[in-house]
């Protein structure tokens, strides 16, 4: 495929701020139609808010999404990568459908088993587009001076794997969507995340055209989540709902897996071991705390006899609140776990090696400090 000349950059932050725009811009009219056909979060035991609130705020970011999309489409820099993959339009169309279903989740309340065939329904939609993992390296076997293999598979291996992928990380974004301004955020860490590391294999590749589309993605995604945010940090005007975390799930896991074929394996050596699983890490980091949160919540129903998919009020956010911190201190704690693991993943991919170490311990250490101090404070009054 032909290569550009540089990193589209600008254009690609262009795409950004365009999504970011339409997003803000948008969202309004949607919150005024959710309230008009009744798409309301009525307050439940397990919640947060007090108050009724209209959801279906995920319609807003997509049509950011799209807009965004579209005007990549007509950029000199940016529309040559249509040209030579379908997986940009994938992920949009994929995108759509799932927020449709999230949208109709959000009015009539679906159920879990409808919502699941509709995320299995959306991946498929990717793999049918060509958004599939190929191949992968793992540090074991090889021979003679080479560390590890590239593991090819084949087009069941590969789409089965794509489809377990959408459906955990739909299903973790969906399950971590508790607080104002939470599932949002982290879709905007988790996409400029994965939007650093596709722009770093952009840079390793000579700027070939095949591999804009990872980038594309994720951009306008961040964009999307960044232009929502303003409506949605507490105190919130509006929710997401499932129509906006299942999409933010299904893009990310479109980004992610639309990398992953772009990594260069034949440049990297046995020295080069994150750098060569980066994919997988920058997959397992960005999303590694809504991951564990659903993980965690999986393990809790079942120890109890009860559905993986029943709703309780035992959620990392609801601990950090049982914990003594408020609503928005507990968000940007989670912001800022987040953003350690998920630039922490990619820097390393990208920078020496020892210098992010460190910089990511301090950090760790810190966040950790700033999460217990409530606990502290109690024990010492009651001390």
């Amino acid at each position: 495929m032909p290569p550009t000349q540089g990193l589209p950059i600008r254009e690609y932050l262009l795409v950004a701020l365009t999504a970011a725009a339409v997003t803000f811009l948008l969202t309004g009219v949607v919150r005024r139609v959710a309230i008009r056909i009744g798409a309301i979060a009525n307050p439940r035991a397990r919640d947060v808010h007090v108050t009724p609130i209209p959801r279906m705020g995920g319609i807003g970011i997509f049509l950011g999404v799209a807009a965004a999309m579209g005007l990549a489409h007509q950029l000199p820099a940016l529309s040559r990568g249509f040209d030579f993959s379908f997986d940009s339009l994938g992920v949009l169309l994929a995108a759509g459908v799932i927020s449709l279903i999230g949208a109709l989740d959000d009015r009539f309340e679906l159920d879990a088993w409808t919502k699941l065939a509709g995320q299995v329904m959306c991946a498929g939609i990717l793999v049918i587009f060509g958004v599939q993992w190929v191949s992968f390296w793992v540090p074991w076997g090889g021979g003679g001076e080479s560390f590890g293999q590239v593991l090819v598979l084949d087009k069941n291996q590969g789409a089965l794997l794509t489809v377990v992928l959408v459906v955990v990380m739909v299903n973790a974004m969906n399950f971590v969507d508790g607080l104002d301004g939470l599932a949002g955020g982290l879709g905007f860490i988790a996409a400029a995340a994965t939007c650093s590391f596709s722009l770093g294999l952009l840079d390793s590749s000579g700027g070939d055209v095949g591999a804009y589309p990872p980038a594309l993605i994720a951009a306008t995604l961040a964009g999307a989540c960044l232009g929502f945010l303003p409506y949605n940090f507490q105190p919130a005007k509006i929710f997401m709902g499932d129509s906006g975390s299942m999409m933010i799930g299904l893009m990310l896991a479109g980004a992610t897996t639309s990398a992953s074929g772009r990594v260069p394996y034949p440049q990297f050596s046995g020295k080069d071991a994150l750098a060569l699983l980066s994919p997988l890490v920058v997959v397992a980091a960005v999303l590694f705390v809504p991951m564990l949160d659903l993980i965690m919540a999986v393990i809790r129903r079942t120890r109890r006899g009860e559905s993986p998919f029943a709703a309780d009020k035992m959620h990392l956010h609801h601990r950090l609140l049982e914990i003594g911190h408020s609503q928005r201190r507990a968000v940007l704690l989670i912001y800022l776990w987040a953003g350690l693991l998920a630039f922490g993943a990619v820097s390393v991919t990208l920078f020496d090696s020892v210098a992010v170490f460190w910089i990511v311990g301090f950090g760790f250490l810190l966040a950790t400090l700033v999460s217990i101090v409530p606990r502290l404070r109690s024990r010492n009054r009651t001390a």
